[in-house]
């Protein structure tokens, strides 16, 4: 009879963890576990499972042991422009320290970015031989360093760049500069007749010796590197992002009745005679969000956070919760969706739209006019929303525009919505005054025409519009994960660790010399008034924008340590179950909690499982993350390009961030996009740098640019593949000296 895999290797890693274990090769380790000859290779294979999952490593002579035992780490390698790297662990041992290992460029051996890799840590320079002589650098942070030993799993099979000829061979400059090294191609006869500057998709060989380049062979031409319309098309190749369905999972989509069921009414709460209403962008294609208030009494009001009822049609272990949980979330392109459940679900029977009944998943709460919880339940749910609205039109109502009561014709509708942001601000001003920081930032939206080009950039700003249905997630948000740490039964929590000090005070000391003051920013409050003080400033977005960078990423965990930038201490996601896999896993567990015994539907997870679930859906995140932020860069680096191409250069606002001897950095508040403006294009003086005061004086004219003045920008040169744009002063640009920076 053959052994459970899973008993195995619980067995393995037990044998590997027992008080007193000496290092044993593979024989030793079958003879110690007393395994009949008849299972000797299901327990080889398990072996070879737990090295390739990095839970043991192989050690000299063959010998193994658990990472922890000999100072190695398992982790994603996240690359750097100039060569070093970081390390993220992939599981804290207890009672270890967590924080990303920096890997020094000469360190890295032949990983590549995002390579899973084994990691031996540095316990002091005398243990690395190649830092001896190394001299202090800033990009060598003070904390744990590594050096890689194993590469476990290549991150990407194949490579995307633009092919080059040199006079003995061909080769891609890779499109991600963190990849470092040119990769040699060989065309054979070439028969999908690649040119020189076309942009390829190689597949890559196996890559041994970082002295050598690495190799590989041509898998496909997307086409010449200069068409722009091809440029999200190389994003979602370059990502791995799958654009369709596996036919079960659609077979699986189609077949879902989309007809509510009468049993299935009978057995939920029923809302469908309360006001439910909708608030999402204008171009959203699915809604998973709804909203209703009713008055109970004078001192009492029913408030529904209403979430689309995934898990009801998702079921563990189909196809179709495989297929979600392998993407981890929905992508959003500036010019298509990548979602994570297929249309039928995404766009359809899930989508809250208007008109029609939904089953949802409601957080329903008792509360006061001064926005006092009395009370909180969970149900399963079923509305009919009654207004499929825009944040623009919900604005529209809230600040009594002109037309807007033909935008919201209904009154009733107008009333609840003036109602849910009474309630919504004032559970906002009360979560600033527990200590939760302002960090909202304004999102470039980038829109396409049919081939993808980029024609018109806006910039929306957090209103009160999305104030409003923000609050009433982060409410539902903040009650399930208290719902489950009280039942202490394991859950997926959304988590936001404490900043690290050193880095707060390295931001502390670019404030000042910003000209600012700022108290001690390992104190919350600090922060806080530091973030108040710079409303309406020039810099606001800039410093805005460096504190973000300075705190920690927030991730998915099963440890509930809170959510330090929210100021809460029971945080997790469960409001966008159609676009986030960690939301449907939340929604499983709840339901659990709230079924009675008898009539339980959902699985049992256990911790180890969710937590591999929750460090999968924080990898799918960042990557996300990533190809949404580049493409929006690589749509703006095009929408510029075409100016200087059809010689129409508009004139933008921009603030002075930061001066050079060689030019000035600057901001284009309306585009979130940085640019320098070099010395050599200011033509009207020659224009010495005083380091002392970071400023630029003309020698004639005695005019001064600085960081703070306001000015007029166009246009000069863009470099598609360093994805820089730059600019030069406008004739109209007047830089006088600027007022005293405020302090």
């Amino acid at each position: 009879m053959k052994k459970n895999p899973n008993s195995l290797k619980q067995k393995i890693q037990s044998l590997l963890s027992a008080p007193g274990y000496k290092p044993l090769r593979v024989s030793e380790v079958i003879s110690a576990l007393k395994v009949p000859p008849q299972d000797r290779k299901e327990v080889t294979r398990s072996l070879d499972r737990l090295l390739q999952e990095g839970v043991i490593v192989r050690i000299r002579k063959d010998r193994l042991i658990l990472p922890s035992e000999a100072d190695l780490v398992t982790g994603r390698i996240e690359m750097h422009e100039r060569g070093f790297g970081f390390v993220s662990p992939e599981k804290a041992e207890p009672g270890s320290r967590s924080e990303d290992i920096f890997i020094p460029a000469e360190d890295t051996w032949v990983a590549m970015h995002k390579d899973r890799v084994v990691v031996r840590i540095h316990h002091g320079m005398e243990e690395n031989r190649s830092a001896r002589n190394r001299k202090p650098d800033r990009d060598r942070p003070n904390k744990r360093m590594g050096r890689v030993i194993r590469i476990l799993e290549r991150a990407n099979p194949t490579m995307i760049g633009v092919l080059q000829r040199s006079q003995h061979f061909h080769y891609i400059v890779p499109d991600d500069p963190r990849i470092g090294r040119d990769i040699y191609v060989r065309l054979g006869d070439n028969p999908m007749k690649a040119k020189v500057g076309d942009r390829v998709v190689v597949k890559l060989h196996e890559w041994k010796n970082r002295h050598i380049n690495p190799e590989g062979d041509l898998a496909e031409v997307i086409g010449s590197s200069d068409d722009p319309s091809l440029d999200l098309v190389v994003i979602v190749k370059k990502f791995g992002f799958r654009t369709d369905f596996p036919a079960d999972v659609e077979q699986q989509a189609e077949a879902i009745e989309e007809r509510v069921s009468s049993e299935e009414r009978q057995a939920r709460v029923d809302f469908t005679s309360d006001l439910v209403i909708t608030i999402d962008p204008d171009d959203a294609r699915d809604y998973d969000d709804a909203l209703s208030l009713k008055k109970l009494s004078n001192d009492r009001f029913q408030l529904g956070v209403h979430i689309a009822d995934v898990s009801h049609y998702v079921k563990h272990g189909t196809p179709l919760d495989l297929e979600a949980k392998e993407r981890g979330n929905s992508v959003y392109l500036p010019d298509r969706v990548i979602p994570m459940l297929p249309q039928k679900l995404s766009n359809g029977i899930c989508s809250l739209k208007e008109g029609v009944e939904r089953l949802t998943f409601s957080a329903i709460f008792e509360v006061t006019p001064n926005a006092e919880i009395r009370s909180v339940k969970f149900a399963s749910t079923i509305i009919h929303s009654a207004a499929r609205l825009t944040y623009g039109k919900a604005l529209s109502v809230l600040e009594s525009q002109p037309g807007h009561e033909a935008l919201v014709p209904n009154p009733e509708v107008r009333a609840l919505i003036r109602s849910l942001w009474s309630l919504a601000s004032k559970f906002r001003q009360k979560r600033f005054a527990n200590g939760s920081l302002d960090l909202d930032f304004p999102e470039l939206k980038v829109y396409c025409d049919e081939r993808g080009l980029a024609q018109k950039i806006e910039k929306q700003e957090n209103d009160i519009s999305h104030q409003l249905v923000e609050e009433f997630m982060l409410l539902a948000n903040e009650a399930v994960a208290a719902e489950i740490q009280n039942r202490t039964v394991p859950g997926i929590y959304r988590i936001h660790d404490v900043p690290d000090e050193e880095r707060l005070g390295e931001y502390r000391e670019l404030a000042i010399s910003m000209g600012y003051t700022m108290g001690d920013p390992t104190l919350r409050g600090e922060i806080q008034k530091f973030l108040k003080s710079l409303t309406g400033k020039p810099d606001e977005y800039i410093l805005k924008l460096n504190l973000l960078k300075s705190l920690k990423r927030a991730q998915y965990s099963t440890s509930p340590i809170g959510h330090f930038g929210l100021a809460k201490a029971n945080y997790t996601h469960f409001t966008s179950p159609i676009r986030r896999y960690a939301d449907l896993i939340v929604h499983r567990v709840l339901r659990r909690l709230i079924q009675p015994k008898s009539a339980r539907s959902e699985i049992a997870y256990d911790a180890a499982t969710l937590e591999n679930i929750a460090h999968h859906c924080s990898t799918t995140e960042r990557t996300a993350d990533e190809a949404e932020k580049e493409a929006v860069k690589l749509k703006l680096i095009e929408y510029f390009e075409r100016q200087l191409h059809e010689h129409k250069l508009d004139k933008f606002d921009a603030l002075v961030t930061e001066v050079r001897n060689f030019g000035v950095f600057v901001e284009l508040p309306k585009f979130m996009l940085s640019g320098l403006i070099h010395v050599s294009t200011l033509h009207d003086d020659f224009y010495q740098f005083e380091p002392t005061r970071q400023k630029l004086m003309g020698k004639r004219t005695k005019r001064v640019i600085q960081a703070g003045d306001k000015v007029q920008v166009e246009v000069d040169r863009v470099d598609r593949f360093k994805k820089q744009i730059d600019f030069r002063l406008s004739e109209e640009s007047d830089s006088k000296v600027r007022k005293k920076r405020p302090v």
